[in-house]
Order: structure tokens, then C-alpha cells, then sequence
């Protein structure tokens, strides 16, 4: 993949999520303007909350936050215009939408560092992987080499599969296998046979070399 099409598919979702914040917005808007345009013993401002409760699913925790602080400053608006804003009612509505939103934020900002945790240390063991299972040559002795790593599961770009080629003496050795488990610990575990038939097929030759002295 080139720079510019990896450039391309981060902006992607960026466009994707700036695009999902207009619904927020909207449903504040619809929202507010319906509301004040009914009569008031309709009440409408009680869905404000879908605005800043919706938002975390597609924003991070500024947006969720400039979304609460919206719906909020909608629903003073409506309390002004209708109750008032000394209305018992009024005021736990508004209180209750700023516990809300302060709460969908703190969950917005705990996810998005959970995630930039677990990128990180994906990060960490893909680049621990890529050390461990060195690229293949296209072609080694008579032999004709290509490999392609993928995981099961679209999650998991690391685990316990290993392969190794070496050449000795015109002879040319292979290694597939798997180990038991995943992530780190998996690569961990790889390491060990990878090692054994690198430091074997290193050897070998050393001793070949040794008996044709």
C-alpha cells in the first residue's frame, strides 16, 4: 500500500465521524425548535439526552462533551421560554442531563485510553513479531520462496505461528509450526524452536565446514 492510499484511509473515517456529529446536532435543533413551538404540556426536552448519549459511540470525549454542553444550553433555553428556570422540574431535568453528559465523557475519555493502551502494546508485540520471524528470500538454493502471514481472526495480528528457511550444504531446510497461545506470551514461546533450527542449521554447516578441513 502506498503513502498516499494509507494517507487516504486514515482521512476516511475521520470524514466519517466529523459527518455522524451533525446528527447530534440536528436531533438538539429539532428538538429544541418542536419543543418551543408546541404546547407546553407536550414535553420534548427530555430526548435532549439521545444527543450526548449517542455521541460517544462515534466521538471522543471533547465532542461528547461540546455535545452535553448543547443539550444543556438547549434545555435552559426551553426552560426559559416555558416554565421558567425557578420550575422544581425544571432544574432536576437540567441537573440530571449535566450528570449525564459529565458521565458519557468520563467513559468517552476511559475508552479511548484503554484503546490507546492496546494499541500500544499491539504495537509492541507485532514489533517484537516482525524481529522474530525475519523476512523469507525469494529464493534460496533451487528453491523458490514466498510467504504470507495472516491471522484468524482480523483482531489478532500476532500469535504463535512460525517459519523459518535455512540453507545448508545444498541442502535446504524448512520450518512451520505453531505454538499454543497468543500475543507475547506466543512469541515468546516461537522464539524457542525458531532459535534451536537456526543455531541447527548454523551448526551443521560449522561442522561440515570443519570436516572438509
Amino acid at each position: 500500500m502506498s503513502p498516499r492510499q494509507s494517507l487516504v484511509g486514515l482521512r476516511q473515517p475521520w470524514k466519517t465521524n466529523h459527518a455522524l456529529v451533525l446528527l447530534p446536532l440536528t436531533l438538539i435543533v429539532v428538538i429544541t425548535v418542536v419543543d418551543l413551538s408546541i404546547p407546553q404540556y407536550i414535553y420534548l426536552e427530555p430526548a435532549l439526552v439521545i444527543a450526548p448519549a449517542l455521541t460517544p459511540s462515534f466521538a471522543g470525549p471533547r465532542t461528547t462533551g461540546l455535545i452535553g454542553a448543547l443539550a444543556v444550553a438547549a434545555l435552559v433555553l426551553i426552560s426559559h421560554f416555558q416554565a421558567g428556570l425557578g420550575d422544581l422540574n425544571r432544574i432536576v431535568q437540567i441537573v440530571t442531563l449535566i450528570v449525564l453528559s459529565v458521565t458519557v465523557v468520563i467513559y468517552s475519555a476511559l475508552r479511548d485510553r484503554r484503546r490507546a493502551q492496546l494499541a500500544q502494546v499491539r504495537s509492541v508485540a507485532e514489533a517484537a513479531q516482525r524481529v522474530l520471524l525475519w523476512p523469507l528470500p525469494e529464493q534460496i538454493g533451487p528453491l523458490k520462496v514466498a510467504s504470507l502471514y495472516l491471522a484468524a481472526e482480523a483482531e489478532a495480528q500476532i500469535g504463535g505461528d512460525l517459519y523459518a528457511v535455512a540453507r545448508t550444504d545444498g541442502t535446504v531446510r524448512i520450518l512451520i509450526g505453531d505454538v499454543r497461545g497468543k500475543g507475547l506470551p506466543a512469541i515468546g514461546e516461537a522464539a524457542v524452536p525458531l532459535g534451536a533450527f537456526r543455531e541447527g542449521a548454523h551448526r551443521h554447516a560449522l561442522f561440515l565446514k570443519a570436516v572438509r578441513l
